[in-house]
């Protein structure tokens, strides 16, 4: 579990990066970005978004605090150091439950997808949000979709 919080914690910095200028006139326009080559490259595209084919993980009625958070899984832990089994997924995520950008997602063993989703494939989790036991924010899934990365 260190190694995730690690890893969320990576994930968020490198998110930030290139964040405020404290020097930039805040009624500026925002700076264009200098070309790739001479010829004048296309903007960068945004961060890829889940695939067609991943279907969205739905909450279950009734369910109380339930959450869904979908993306592309940044970190994997396969072996969860408390030996129940369980394995955790850190995706890029537009629902943020963790930190900007990030969802920690905590999937129990009767849930695990076989074969087991790794770095750059979907992954949409349903269920209710815990804090973890580092203080992260978490969804602890009750449904489980994967999608791989095409690639």
């Amino acid at each position: 579990m260190r190694a995730l919080v690690a890893a969320c914690v990576l994930l968020a910095a490198l998110g930030g990066c290139g964040g405020d200028d404290d020097d930039a006139d805040p009624g500026a326009p925002p700076a264009a970005t200098a070309p790739a080559d001479d010829e004048g490259a296309e903007p960068q595209a945004p961060p890829p978004t889940a695939p067609a084919e991943l279907p969205r993980a739905e909450c279950p009625d009734g369910l109380d605090g339930c959450r869904v958070a979908s993306g592309r899984i940044a970190y994997v832990e396969r072996v969860d150091p408390d030996g129940d089994g369980d394995a955790h997924f850190v995706l890029v995520s537009e629902q943020e439950v963790t930190l900007p950008g990030i969802s920690v997602i905590d999937v129990a063993r009767e849930l695990r997808p076989h074969p087991l989703p790794g770095i750059g494939d979907y992954l949409s989790a349903a269920g209710p949000v815990h804090t973890g036991s580092y203080g992260q924010r978490q969804i602890e899934a009750v449904a489980v979709r994967v999608a791989p990365d095409g690639g």
